[in-house]
């Protein structure tokens, strides 16, 4: 098992390598890499994200009891982040939840559905699909929100809650997604050549995203960051495992779903942890640190949640 999943995260880390290393081989300069970034962010993920949305089945999407189980131990998390990086660690604000939204934000897309299936066979994923057809649109409302309300300095709540949603308005991620949930609810039937080219765009959005990513750690050093990289590594491979299993058993979860969620929220953080820190320009480099360092921990917790299972 451990070989199978360290054969499913080497390529994630083979792209990021290869943008650490045509940045520092001069291949690719600072501004080429920003350039990729922006074109994953503003363009490319969006089209991911619509793509998802808006064919997803939105009866088996939201049963509750599964959402409740593993969300409320994505926030736990979340919240228990934020509050020891900005009391421990002693960041802005800004900055705990910039760092604290790798706690909530799983790689569900690239890690968990992979290990699920090589787990519990292609025809027992329901619940995986249905977890990674809200995640993005569920975390990034509360991470949005979250960092609106705690940058408000001082402003009353109606003011900062029309501020929250002029930044999911403006948010180009987030409009990906409500366009994608507006055609799902509308049965609207997109042209062909249309749907063809919003793929085209969906292809691109996760390898140009790992490759600048890639460029981009070469700003940084683990060290600077490593207390809060290992702070997330123990909440998110660790923590947030077993409360979703906990909260499992409270809601009488079946066995198969209570294994498929666990094991979801048992993998490292997803490339929107740092896609989050980047949009805000807060904590990005310990996002980074923390993306890395839980990939590369992951086979090994991964493998023994899933003896444990």
């Amino acid at each position: 098992m451990l070989v199978e999943i360290l054969n499913i995260v080497a390529p994630v880390f083979l792209v990021i390598a290869a943008g650490y290393l045509a940045v520092r081989s001069g291949i690719a300069g600072a501004a080429a890499i920003d350039q990729l970034m922006k074109f994953a962010i503003q363009f490319a993920i969006p089209c991911l994200l619509f793509r998802a949305t808006s064919t997803i089945d939105l009866d088996v999407a939201f049963g509750w009891r599964m959402m409740l189980a593993y969300y409320l131990a994505a926030i736990a998390c979340f919240v228990l982040a934020i509050l020891v990086v900005k009391n421990l660690f002693k960041r802005r604000p800004g900055e705990a939840v910039g760092v604290a939204f790798a706690a909530l934000f799983s790689n569900l897309v690239m890690l968990g559905l992979p290990i699920s299936e090589r787990a519990w066979g292609a025809d027992n994923l329901a619940p995986s699909y249905a977890l990674v057809a809200v995640n993005a649109p569920i975390c990034y409302l509360i991470g949005i929100t979250v960092m609106e309300f705690l940058r408000a300095d001082g402003r009353g709540a109606a003011a900062t809650s029309r501020i929250v949603l002029e930044a999911m308005f403006r948010n180009s991620l987030m409009i990906g997604i409500g366009l994608g949930f507006i055609v799902n609810l509308g049965g609207i039937g997109l042209p062909g050549a249309l749907l063809a080219a919003i793929e085209l765009l969906a292809r691109a959005a996760l390898p140009v995203a790992l490759f600048a990513l890639g460029g981009v750690l070469t700003r940084y050093t683990l060290s600077r960051s490593l207390g809060e990289a290992g702070l997330i590594v123990m909440l998110t491979l660790i923590v947030q495992p077993a409360l979703t299993l906990l909260l499992a058993w409270q809601l009488q979860l079946p066995a198969a779903t209570t294994k498929s969620i666990v094991l979801m929220s048992a993998v490292a953080p997803g490339l929107n942890a740092y896609l989050f820190a980047s949009m805000y320009n807060r904590g990005t480099e310990a996002a980074a640190s923390a993306v890395l360092l839980s990939t590369i921990l992951a086979g090994f917790t991964v493998s023994a949640w899933l003896i444990f299972l």
